[in-house]
């Protein structure tokens, strides 16, 4: 399928969900049939691109599997595990995602485990090259090798290079993981070659330029559309280019939203989960393959295999109403702080004011680590938790804010 062909196809999609998507107000999420045609129970299944076959739209991310000692991330609790993927199977989910450091190696070995009850015709494993290991197309021999053999299989249906950006860009493409990557696929052992982006847009342009991808995995949510993940899209749509959706709830904080927040979803929908109006949302966008989820628990499994099965994409009156919430967003939960300084100087050192001025750059910022780090270029005497609750602070402040408790909160923050 040529980029003309596919671009067309897509609009057409884009329009048929534009037709059939959520309609606001105060009723239920129980449907008889969805606007793809799916009958309810049924998992809502996708088919782009080069690929053969249908996808289901909710994949499955292994790299958050429930652990046996929470401190011990190789030590997945494999008989829990094992029941989440056999529902997951059970409910139509066909995408698996595993990667060579996920749970410090032992995703791997537990998906070779957990799936090789099944016919392997009946499910997709997507597997990724940790290009940052590659020196040389050996490297890419035998770490290609060594996963196959963890994974117990003969093939990956779905490969990709590992966290691809600007810097890594030209090793890829230089020092034979790619090479390596692409005689695999004229071998059979890769049936669909791409990549996982984490870096600009120009750079997702320049890879994206360089041609013969089958997919790519970006993230994005509702959260952060406007100010990155749309312009991705975009670029990897009018390639030709399906894209596979990582970190659609923002790690969570999209499925977690603050009450007074989420009571902007449920005046609107009192039977919609927070989660759901992400995952709808995405939903949305015809060019996306399959929207992954590492799902810890069965509660997780469960309501999502109810959200996609069918999912009805989001209908535009839905999509101005998350553009407002993800305002009040940007503004819940900062510190009424107006940098006045009567707070100084602590008796200890801590800057208090520069403190809460990074915490509200990190609340109404998407490039949240930019926050983080300033905060962490901070010496430690200086930071929020050298803090000793001495309350001198407390009788100076004219905005009365409660400043060891907001110190507590920032640290926890910005270290998790």
């Amino acid at each position: 399928m040529n980029r003309r062909d596919f671009i067309k196809g897509s609009l057409a999609v884009a329009a048929l969900a534009a037709l059939g998507g959520c309609k606001q107000g105060k009723e239920t999420t129980d449907v008889k049939e969805g606007s793809n045609g799916k009958k309810k129970g049924e998992m809502t299944k996708r088919k782009l691109g080069s690929i053969a076959g249908e996808v289901s739209l909710l994949g499955y991310g292994l790299m958050r599997l429930p652990l046996k000692d929470r401190k011990n991330q190789a030590e997945i609790d494999k008989e829990k595990a094992q029941e989440l993927i056999d529902k997951a199977m059970a409910g139509g989910v066909n995408y698996y995602d595993t990667a060579w450091v996920y749970h410090q190696g032992m995703s791997e070995r537990f998906a070779g485990e957990a799936l090789k009850k099944y016919p392997r015709e009946s499910y997709n494993l997507a597997d990724k090259m940790p290009v940052w290991e590659v020196k040389s197309i050996d490297d890419a021999k035998r770490i290609f090798q060594e996963q196959l053999d963890r994974c117990q299989a003969e093939y990956f249906d779905f490969y990709l290079m590992h966290s691809l950006n600007g810097g890594a860009w030209p090793n890829v493409r230089d020092n034979g993981a790619l090479e390596y990557a692409r005689q695999m696929k004229k071998e059979g052992k890769v049936k669909n070659l791409g990549f996982s982006f984490h870096g600009d847009n120009k750079d997702l342009a320049v890879i994206a330029d360089f041609g013969g991808w089958d997919f790519a995995q970006i993230q994005l949510n509702y959260f952060d559309w406007d100010d990155y993940s749309k312009e991705q899209y975009e670029i990897l749509t009018s390639h030709g280019i399906p894209v596979v959706v990582m970190e659609p709830l923002k790690g969570g904080e999209l499925a977690n939203l603050r009450p007074k927040t989420l009571e902007m979803l449920t005046n609107a929908r009192p039977n919609t989960t927070a989660a759901q109006w992400a995952f709808e949302f995405i939903a949305s966008l015809p060019n996306v393959l399959t929207i992954l989820s590492g799902m810890t628990y069965m509660e997780h499994v469960e309501e999502n295999l109810k959200t996609f099965s069918p999912i009805e994409p989001l209908s535009d009156e839905g999509k101005e109403l998350l553009a407002k919430v993800k305002e009040f967003m940007k503004e819940e939960g900062k510190i009424p702080c107006t940098t006045c300084r009567y707070c100084t100087p602590c008796p200890v050192g801590v800057v208090i004011p520069d403190i809460f001025k990074m915490y509200n750059n990190y609340r109404s910022s998407l490039v949240k680590w930019m926050s983080q780090r300033e905060y962490f270029q901070l010496a430690k005497e200086s930071r929020a938790d050298a803090c000793v609750e001495c309350g001198a602070c407390l009788k100076k402040c004219p905005q009365k804010i409660n400043i060891p408790e907001e110190l507590k909160r920032v640290h926890k923050e910005f270290t998790s």
